[in-house]
């Protein structure tokens, strides 16, 4: 990586930001002395947080951290009481902040609706009355598959004041994917839609739930919220129209004391193999670890209004909820997708609704660049101080467009790097850093992060395994029902330590970059190479808008390189531009990088958060197994991928 700087924080917003009065308050005086510090005392970092950010709880916790059973199994805020809803929306609702957007919402036929702090929680009381009086109680599952719009907000939060266990199931599963996680919780009730809209259709969801309650014995309940208006099918015994069900409810609803260690979600995460893993978060370290990283990170602060491109059951969906709602800020969603009606439609959000801190995913980002700079042009996106990136590694290009054209010079990257499992990150630059290119700076604060060789030994200017050697409160207790499972997959490795898949690379300077997947690496007679940097090289060709690379088996060297590609607008493939191609990848990686293949198709196989799906290319391409698809958003590109063969 070069040694360049893109990007210098000024002094008005490091003496602005959250993370600096931090700083001022404990009397650290540089960037680097709180990493140090946070990561080497993390008891007291945490409990620092608790009170720096005026997190509550009901009753004192006695100890910060307990890992008498292990680090693994760490306990934190041993002996407290907690519930994310109060912080989140009582806390809100009660103080000056009332009447201040909770949520903002867009539709994508263009309504607008907004929840203050104080409809947000009259909404949520009167729900989570509703769901008492369906036999919700404390410890019952309750799944939450429906679209991004403000009810998805309210329900949430009172799933979780209730103290039940919020399962949220992205929108766009079928009913296979849907059960299977209702069913692994048993959950007791479905909250769902009768739809939504996306790029002009109407996805009717109640058809799915019905499908997936079918399945789903431990059902009794269906509340649905009806967007589309639409004719469904009404079972009599156990469907609800949420709006008749919570009309006589009461305003208020008392809030239940949680233990700390007690679990608020379950959210699964797609393995390669096997069934998903169901992640299980609590109230205490979720609440105060997402709540950190929303106002340390992002510097969301009240008078800000934070966006992130993503779906409730992605990991970002409730970190954007609980993170921005605890600080008192505004949180925006929206329904459809970014480049639809017309491609400015992301960017003529911003300007609408003045979003001042924006999430997105680098294949986003790519997937907007082909449209060049005229969309953009047309609005004014000077609201916007940050940019949040997460979901897989950068390439060079995509984030010098979005950091010139889309940030206009002013707005950071927060790139960071985390995962469903981590209820957090472990990687993320902060807005006092300078920034590299694609940099993700370096460990998050609190977070005892390190590059680890094969041997298990720290190594530096070279690639090598991201870990983490402490606990951290956000992280997942276990995966439901399977313990073991949890530590084979993360804690068998090294011993003592978190492996989590990653590869990482730490340059001279102390910068941090990641290249992608472990499991995703390329390796090329006994040389290892991330899929990214060959995409990252492709991409920079003006001709190209997308790629995922994958290895091959090969006889002699082991693995061979193959390209997947996306043209711009108005590129034709030829024999040429392959050609141009595989030369291009040779001069930049070394000749025994040059790709084998080079593939043109319309389009990768993607996560509805933009995240390209490696595994299923390579999967498609081998003939191989496919593995868990059910995060894949469009199951036709692998039809792409075939006739590419």
């Amino acid at each position: 990586m070069k040694s360049e700087i893109v990007w210098k924080p000024t002094a008005d917003l490091i003496s602005k930001s959250n993370i600096q009065r931090f700083m001022r308050r404990h009397g650290i005086p540089s960037y680097d002395a709180l990493v140090k510090r946070s990561c080497a005392e993390i008891e007291w970092f945490w409990d620092a947080v608790v009170k720096d950010l005026k997190i509550e709880f009901f009753t004192p916790y006695k100890q910060v951290l307990d890992i008498s059973k292990g680090i693994a199994w760490a306990k934190w805020f041993v002996g407290g009481t907690i519930n994310i809803a109060h912080n989140c929306v009582d806390k809100q609702a009660k103080d000056q902040n009332a009447n201040q957007p909770a949520v903002i919402w867009e539709g994508e036929d263009g309504e607008v609706r907004s929840y203050s702090y104080k409809e947000l929680y009259e909404e949520m009381n009167r729900l989570g009355n509703a769901l008492k009086k369906l036999g919700i109680k404390k410890g019952d599952a309750v799944g939450l598959f429906m679209p991004m719009t403000p009810e998805i907000v309210s329900a949430f939060m009172a799933i979780a004041k209730v103290g039940a266990i919020l399962v949220p199931i992205f929108s766009g599963f079928g009913a296979d994917a849907a059960a299977t996680r209702l069913r692994d919780c048993e959950a007791k009730v479905l909250i769902t839609s009768d739809g939504f809209y996306r790029k002009g259709k109407e996805i009717l969801m109640k058809s799915v739930a019905d499908e997936a309650v079918a399945l789903c014995p431990s059902i009794k309940n269906v509340i649905v919220k009806k967007r589309l208006g639409a004719k469904v099918n009404w079972n009599k015994q156990h469907d609800h129209d949420w709006d008749e069900l919570i009309a006589s409810e009461p305003s208020e609803c008392p809030c239940e004391p949680m233990s700390s260690e007690e679990p608020f979600m379950i959210i699964y995460t797609s393995g390669t193999t096997g069934k998903p893993k169901g992640s299980v978060h609590v109230h205490g370290g979720f609440t105060v670890k997402i709540t950190e990283e929303v106002a340390y990170q992002t510097d969301v602060q009240r008078e800000d209004v934070l966006f992130w491109t993503t779906d409730m059951g992605w990991i970002m969906g409730p970190w954007e909820v609980v993170g921005g709602l605890a600080l008192g800020g505004t949180i925006f969603l929206f329904e459809g997708a970014p480049d639809h009606p017309q491609p400015n439609r992301l960017w003529a959000m911003i300007e609408r609704h003045k979003i001042t801190t924006l999430g997105i995913s680098p294949t986003l980002i790519r997937a907007l660049m082909k449209y060049g700079t005229e969309p953009l042009k047309k609005h004014d996106l000077s609201s916007l101080k940050i940019i949040g990136s997460t979901g897989e590694p950068w390439n060079p290009d995509p984030y010098r467009w979005c950091l010139e054209h889309v940030g206009g010079g002013h707005c950071p990257i927060i790139n960071l790097s985390g995962g469903t499992e981590i209820g957090a990150c472990f990687l993320s630059p902060h807005p006092i850093n300078e920034l590299k290119p694609c940099t993700l700076r370096g460990p998050a604060l609190g977070m005892d992060i390190d590059v680890f060789d094969e041997h298990g030994k720290p190594v530096r200017e070279q690639v090598g395994e991201l870990v983490c050697k402490k606990p951290w409160p956000g992280m997942t207790r276990g995966l439901w029902k399977d313990p073991q499972r949890y530590l084979e997959t993360y804690w068998s490795r090294f011993e003592n330590v978190w492996c989590h898949g990653d590869w990482a690379f730490v340059d001279k300077d102390g910068f941090w970059f990641l290249h992608g997947r472990s499991d995703d690496t390329i390796k090329i007679a006994g040389k290892r190479l991330g899929p990214a940097e060959v995409e990252s090289v492709l991409v920079s060709h003006p001709a190209v808008a997308e790629s995922a690379a994958i290895g091959v088996p090969h006889e002699v060297k082991g693995e061979a390189i193959w390209c997947y590609v996306i043209l711009r607008p108005n590129i034709q493939p030829t024999e040429q531009l392959r050609t141009e191609l595989r030369k291009l990848a040779a001069a930049k990686l070394g000749k025994s990088f040059e790709p084998d293949q080079i593939k043109f198709v319309k389009e990768l196989p993607k996560t509805r958060n933009a995240k390209i799906l490696r595994r299923a290319v390579r999967a498609v391409a081998l003939g191989k197994e496919l593995g868990d698809l059910s995060g894949l958003e469009n199951l036709s590109s692998l039809d792409e991928i075939k006739r590419a063969l």
